[in-house]
């Protein structure tokens, strides 16, 4: 599946890994790297102060910088050139729909989300960490940075919960579930050559990749 995928997104919720695997996986494949941003969100480290307050404008404000992202992968695919990127626009409404609490604000995100969608093309490979909840909130508290010192465990629960749902019913493009739990490509090389060689392997539309899979 990888040799022949030309854009390639890495998805996980919050701790994850995936701007660390994306990185890894596009100097192996000597590809482009598109990562959002969320340094660049003046309002996200409000949002994990007051999530109802400011859930509205830092949804919004990711919403727009995917967008604009995205907009940099058509030179790029015109070209022939491999991207290896951190987000999916679909999974933007997952996060609407977990924080935004007014339905007034929910239907103005909708709005927009369903007006700017049409522009995000689908990728030929989506690899999915996925993680438990305490395990990501140590990875959280671990790498330290300020705009997250407010997110609680019962919060990432939410987050992994939606994430499940999302790729449970997910079908746009070929999806490969990585066990982060049982597996650690972003920190360990042996872990990240035997994810390496498998997604070459991968043949099915979806596939599940853990400690027993790879024996």
């Amino acid at each position: 599946m990888l040799e022949k995928a030309r854009y390639v997104v890495v998805e996980g919720p919050i701790g994850a890994g995936k701007t660390t695997l994306t990185r890894r996986l596009a100097e192996r494949m000597n590809a482009n790297v598109l990562l959002e941003q969320p340094e660049m969100n003046p309002f996200l480290g409000r949002f994990y102060q007051s999530m109802e307050r400011w859930a509205l404008p830092t949804q919004i404000e990711f919403l727009f910088q995917r967008t604009d992202l995205l907009r940099e992968l058509d030179p790029l695919r015109r070209d022939g050139q491999r991207v290896v990127s951190d987000f999916l626009l679909e999974k933007d409404p997952l996060f609407a729909s977990l924080t935004l609490v007014d339905n007034d604000e929910e239907r103005l995100y909708q709005r927009l989300y369903e007006s700017l969608h049409p522009q995000a093309p689908a990728p030929d490979l989506v690899i999915y960490l996925q993680a438990k909840p305490e395990t990501l909130i140590e990875r959280v508290r671990r790498r330290g940075m300020d705009s997250e010192r407010k997110i609680t465990e019962g919060y990432l629960e939410r987050v992994v919960e939606r994430y499940a749902q999302f790729f449970h019913q997910y079908d746009r493009s070929p999806l490969f579930i990585v066990n982060a739990e049982e597996l650690n490509p972003v920190e360990q090389d042996e872990d990240f050559e035997l994810l390496y060689k498998r997604l070459f392997a991968m043949r099915s539309y979806r596939e599940f990749f853990g400690y027993s899979a790879a024996q």
